[in-house]
Formats: C-alpha cells, structure tokens, sequence
C-alpha cells in the first residue's frame, strides 16, 4: 500500500528507542521530521520551542520526572490543540495508561505495534486535525500572541501591547477607546498588572451602569447622614483603590457636578466624601474609557475640555474585531479550551463551515461576541465538534460580508499589492488555493508574491 505524505513533525516520548526507530523506518522515504524524548519534564520545553503534529506517548514513559502522564496530556491538549495525540500501551502498563487515557479522548494502540497500523493512527489523526488553534506554549507565540487575558497575535494588537507596555512604566492618565466588546477593561488591567502599583487594588468603576444620582458616591464616598438614606458612612472607590488603579468605564456617563469633583481631584490628589469636611489624600493611578467620540462630547457642551485634557494624556485605541486579520483562530481556540475546562467538554474542533462564516461575518460586538457564541456553542455541542447547529440562529442566518481593505491616498501600487496579498491569505486561513482563487491568479503567481513579499 502507498501513502501520501501527511505529517511533518513527529514527537515520539518512549523510554526505549524501539517506537521512534520504527516511526523511522515507516517514515524514512518522506520529508518528516522525528525526535524523541525519554522524560515527561522535558516535553513541555520541546513545546515551547517547536509546534509538532503528532505526539506518539508510549505508556512506558509513567512517570520520569516530577509530572504524571495525564497531566502533561492535558497540557499539550489544552495549549497545543492543533498536536494529534496518539497512546501506545505496552503489556501489564493499562492502569498506568489509564490515567492519562482519561485525560482525553485519544487514539490507542496496544505495543507491540505493526508498522501499517502505526502508519494509519498516524495518518488518521493527522486527518482529524482541527482546522483552527496554535501552540499557545511557544515562547515567541506567548510574547507576540498574548499580554496577560488578552489574546491576537495580529499587527493591530501587537501595537496595543507595545502601547499598554509603554503605559505601564509610567504614572500618566490613559485614555482607551474603541467599539463596545473590544476588551477595554482586559487592557486597563493588562496596563496596571504590569505597572509598579500591582501589588495594589485594581478597580473597575462602569459609570454607565449606574443610576446618575449614585456615581458621585460611589466614587468619592459619603458620610453618614450626606443625604436621604445615607445611615452609614460609605468608602468610595479612589478610597479604597489606595495606591492602586482606578478604571473609570464609560467616562461619558458622569454629569457637570461629578466632572468638576473628578477634575478637582486629578489636580489636587485630594477628595473630600460627599457630606465630609475632612480633607482625603489619594494616590492612585486614574485609567478611563469610552466607545464614543471625546472630542465631539467636548465641542457639543456635553463634556469639560479641560477634564478631557486631564484624562486624555496617553490614548490606546483598542481595534475592533474586524480589524484584526489572524486573530479569529487564536481567540476561537483560546475561548473554546477555556469553555472546555469550565464546562468538562472535550470539544476538539470547530467545523470549517464554521470557521468561514467567522471569518465572513463583521461581528458587530467584537470579541465579547464572538465569547458569548462559543460559550454557547460549547455548551450546547454534544460532540467533539462545534457545528453549524450549534451557533446562534441570527449568526447563521446573517449574510457574509467580507473584510474591507482601508487604503490610504498615496500608498504605493507595490504595498497596495502586498496588503491586498497579506489580508486575503489572513481572510482566507492561509488557504493558499482559495486565496489565489479570490485574487484571480495563478498558485504559481501567489507563491511568487509570497515569496517576493516575505509573507511565509
């Protein structure tokens, strides 16, 4: 029987070297790369380094370090779900096996092995490979892919974490803005998590959820008899954020009165309790947002201009999901392991039908969307894959609209080009046939613009 080549990489962990000689031997005609590891404590680090297709566990590997075999399968499955895993138990060694067995729902083979059947596990799962995800354990992929809860690997939000970075060495005001659902309040915590104040209270004030009369309150404090219905004395938010970070959602909510108090103490660092005489120092880190136009709140009268130049020091502009080309497969998978943990599913793939009415639809809601969707989906999925059935019947029914491409006046014909190139094989999944398709041109005349532009 012939094969067609279908892996390229090849993780053996055995004690012996029988299992990797045989892959070898199976393999040996074929462009595939093959490694062996006799200690579970080191896969991990191979991991970090190197993105493999299939990881062959022989049960013979039990214990050889300071990890169990179920534990470290429930890392690759989590972090790496594009790795097909595959469990060889030897004679005697099931109830070793079983532990990791009970990890996930893997492929297995008794040991020995032919080389056939081996052949096929390995081909089998290869062809079960999910269609979206990425190895979250690589170092370079944590560095340019996440920033503490927050995840994109694409240039807009390596942008964002250059800026939120930048923000976190200093003291100054921020500002963020962007549509609802683009993770205002996860890069406000990112910017004080990384800063020097982290040791110290983080809090999140959303103005616009609460009731006018109250937000004065909530944010300075009030003494015991301040107003009706004040029966006891009440610490504010600037309070009880002492020497911490305050984020103030949805700026535009707060009335003239709470803007002058607020202005008074970005100025002064000092509060008075509402009803109080006694003078409050404070020292905290002011972080604010909106997903309205600032300026525009400024020019109709609705909004001081000079609170607006207090608050509007350093400004982050958090892009909305759209804009961000590659960043549906990382946060897809980012969101359907978190759910898989949280909900004890073991879904192992999002259809591709799925995956391109994502990637067609505009997503209104941003990432906060797409989160609700898959919370849902893996809920309701009873398999190992999420389906058409399970989306929401608006999405489904939702026409696709594809992704714009904003160019400026006065852009080069060859960055034009070179854009239009990147953009499209993002859109498309790096699905090189159907990009080609959608660009009206040959493979061969993708592979050279590919080449000629450095987008491998």
């Amino acid at each position: 029987m012939t094969h067609k080549a279908k892996v390229k990489t090849i993780l053996c962990v055995d004690r012996s070297d029988a299992v990797y000689d045989q892959i070898k031997k199976i393999f040996h005609k074929e462009k595939v790369e093959i490694a062996l590891e006799k200690r579970l404590d080191r896969v991990v680090d191979r991991f970090e380094e190197k993105t493999f297709d299939v990881l062959i566990f022989s049960s013979s590997a039990g214990r050889t370090g300071n990890i169990t075999s179920r534990e470290l399968l429930e890392i690759i499955s989590e972090n790496c779900t594009v790795t097909q895993i595959v469990l060889l138990v030897n004679p005697g060694e099931f109830k070793l096996a079983m532990g990791a067995i009970r990890a996930g729902s893997y492929p297995y083979a008794k040991l020995p092995i032919g080389d056939e059947e081996l052949r096929m596990l390995i081909d089998n799962a290869v062809e079960n490979r999910p269609q979206y995800g990425t190895n979250l354990l690589l170092k370079e992929e944590r560095a340019e892919n996440k920033l503490e809860q927050m995840v994109g690997g694409s240039e807009a939000m390596r942008s964002v974490y250059r800026q939120i970075r930048q923000a976190a060495t200093t003291d100054i005001p921020v500002l963020l803005t962007g549509e609802t659902g683009t993770g205002k309040d996860l890069a406000a915590n990112a910017i004080h998590q990384l800063s020097e104040r982290t040791a110290h209270p983080f809090l999140p004030v959303n103005l616009g959820a609460l009731p006018e009369g109250l937000v004065a309150g909530e944010l300075f404090g009030y003494e015991k008899g301040a107003f009706t219905g004040s029966t006891t004395k009440y610490v504010g938010s600037f309070e009880r954020a002492k020497d911490g970070t305050v984020f103030l959602d949805e700026i535009l909510a707060i009335d003239e009165k709470v803007q002058v108090i607020l202005l008074r103490l970005l100025e002064t660092k000092e509060l008075y309790r509402l009803g109080g005489k006694r003078k409050i120092k404070v020292d905290v880190r002011v972080i604010s947002a909106t997903n309205e136009d600032l300026r525009e709140s400024v020019d109709s009268g609705v909004f001081r201009e000079d609170l607006m130049f207090r608050l509007d020091v350093l400004r982050i502009h958090m892009p909305p999901l759209r804009n961000r080309p590659g960043d549906l497969p990382l946060l897809v998978n980012h969101f359907v392991g978190a759910y898989n943990k949280a909900y004890k599913k073991d879904i192992l793939n999002v259809a591709p039908e799925c995956m391109s009415l994502f990637n067609a639809y505009e997503w209104p809601g941003n990432v906060r969307e797409l989160k609700n969707v898959l919370m849902r989906a893996v809920v309701v999925c009873e398999g190992k894959e999420i389906g058409m059935r399970h989306l929401p019947q608006g999405l489904r029914s939702r026409r696709p609209v594809r992704p714009m491409i904003h160019i400026p006046v006065g852009t080069s014909l060859a960055d034009m080009e070179r854009e239009l190139v990147k953009r499209t094989l993002a859109y498309t999944e790096n699905n090189r046939r159907r990009t080609s398709t959608l660009l009206g041109i040959s493979r061969r005349a993708l592979y050279n613009k590919i080449e000629r532009f450095g987008l491998k």
